[in-house]
C-alpha cells in the first residue's frame, strides 16, 4: 500500500471537518424541522453523545491503523480526531444541561452530576478530555515533558468509561451502546501490552 503523503493529510483533514460539521447542520435541521419525537430533548442528548463516542473510538483507532497499516503521518490527524471529540461532548453536556435542566439551574446540575452515577461518569470523561484539548498543543507537549503523555493516556479510561455512561443511561438496552462498548474493547485490546507493561 502507498503511503499517504502530506497533501492525503490535509484533505483528510478536511473530510474530517465535515464529517464532524455536518451533522451538527443536519441536528440544527431536524430541530427546525421537527423531525426528532415527541422528546426532542432527550433525541438531542443522544445524537450528541453518540457523536462524542464515534470520534473518540476514530481517535483511538488512528494508532493501530498508521502502526499496522504502516501509514505514520496518519498520526497528525489524532489531534483533531480528539478535539472534534470534545467539541461534541462539550455539545452532549450542554444540551442536558440546558434542554433538560433549564439554564439557570446550576446547582441542580452538580447535584444531579453527584447523585446519578452515570451522569458521575459523564462528567469525569468531559473533564478528561477538556484537560486532553486543552493541553494538545505542541507548546504544552515541550512544556510537560514526560507529563504529557501520562496526562494523554487517560484517554483509555475514557474509552472505558464513556461506554459504560451510554449503557447505563438507556432505559431500554438496545443494540447501538452495545456495539459502541464492544468496539471500545477491541480497540483497547490493541494495546495489551502497553497495559501489560504498566501492570508490571
Amino acid at each position: 500500500m502507498r503511503r499517504l503523503s502530506p497533501a492525503n493529510i490535509t484533505w483528510l483533514k478536511v473530510v474530517i471537518y465535515l464529517a464532524a460539521i455536518l451533522p451538527f447542520f443536519w441536528l440544527v435541521l431536524s430541530v427546525d424541522q421537527g423531525w426528532f419525537s415527541a422528546d426532542p430533548a432527550k433525541d438531542i442528548q443522544h445524537f450528541t453523545g453518540r457523536m462524542t463516542l464515534k470520534f473518540l473510538l476514530v481517535t483511538l483507532l488512528v494508532t493501530p491503523v498508521a502502526r499496522y497499516g504502516k501509514q505514520p503521518l496518519l498520526i497528525r490527524t489524532r489531534r483533531l480526531l480528539g478535539l472534534w471529540c470534545f467539541a461534541w461532548g462539550s455539545l452532549h453536556l450542554l444540551s442536558y444541561s440546558f434542554l433538560e435542566l433549564g439554564i439557570s439551574n446550576i446547582r441542580l446540575l452538580g447535584s444531579e452530576l453527584i447523585s446519578r452515577p452515570y451522569l458521575t461518569l459523564g462528567i469525569i470523561c468531559w473533564i478528561l478530555l477538556l484537560a486532553l484539548a486543552c493541553t494538545s498543543t505542541l507548546w504544552a507537549q515541550r512544556k510537560m515533558g514526560a507529563s504529557w503523555q501520562k496526562l494523554h493516556n487517560f484517554i483509555y479510561l475514557i474509552a472505558i468509561l464513556a461506554p459504560i455512561h451510554y449503557l447505563w443511561s438507556v432505559k431500554v438496552l438496545s443494540p447501538q451502546p452495545i456495539i459502541y462498548a464492544t468496539l471500545a474493547v477491541i480497540l483497547l485490546a490493541f494495546r495489551y501490552k502497553k497495559f501489560r507493561q504498566w501492570l508490571r
